[in-house]
């Protein structure tokens, strides 16, 4: 018996080689899409794995984040190709200034005379501040503080039969005012 050597078929190159050589074979100046470099591969080397879709996003992925593979408007270019555009930070590009313009003004430098930046801060309560020290060693108390005791000129409000100052209402809907009906016994 002889022994017959079944003719394999060349084992596939790596999927990084597939996918530069589909980029160069493409040709294509504005880069090529994940299905243009599938239709290559699957027409250069015929027989594929049943995972091929996604074996060569996988490949793709890795190479992208890599840095073998730059990633713009849904098309892939190679890093080191001459035609690739480049590669833009994070955040807003800054304005574009003519050449031609006038150079601005300079700024006039900040002594600190002017005003300073941000929210200015709270006027300060000497009493709130000698409590604050009297009371700095001591523990703080549980739960929610008492409410304060109102003083005299709050506890009475002023009548407003005149009109002229407005009536403190209390909280909710005010009750019905009822007509006053002269009743019979009245005019009698």
């Amino acid at each position: 018996m002889a022994t017959e050597e079944v003719a394999k078929p060349s084992p596939l190159p790596p999927y990084p080689e597939m996918i530069l050589a589909a980029l160069d074979g493409l040709g294509d100046k504005n880069g090529s899409n994940k299905s243009a470099i599938s239709r290559y591969i699957e027409g250069k080397y015929g027989e594929l794995p049943p995972a091929h879709a996604s074996l060569l996003t996988a490949h793709l992925a890795r190479m992208k984040e890599s840095g073998e593979l730059i990633f713009l408007k849904n098309n892939y270019f190679r890093s080191d190709a001459p035609d690739a555009p480049p590669k833009r930070g994070r955040g807003r590009p800054p304005k574009v200034r003519d050449p031609n313009a006038p150079p601005p003004p300079p700024k006039p430098a900040s002594t600190g005379s002017g005003r300073p930046r941000g929210r200015p801060p709270k006027a300060k309560d000497p009493l709130d501040a000698a409590v604050a020290q009297a009371t700095a060693g001591m523990p703080k108390a549980r739960g929610r503080p008492p409410k304060k005791a109102k003083t005299e000129a709050a506890a009475a409000p002023a009548p407003a039969g005149d009109g002229s100052t407005p009536v403190k209402r209390g909280r909710g809907r005010p009750p019905k005012v009822r007509p006053v009906v002269p009743s019979e016994t009245a005019a009698a």
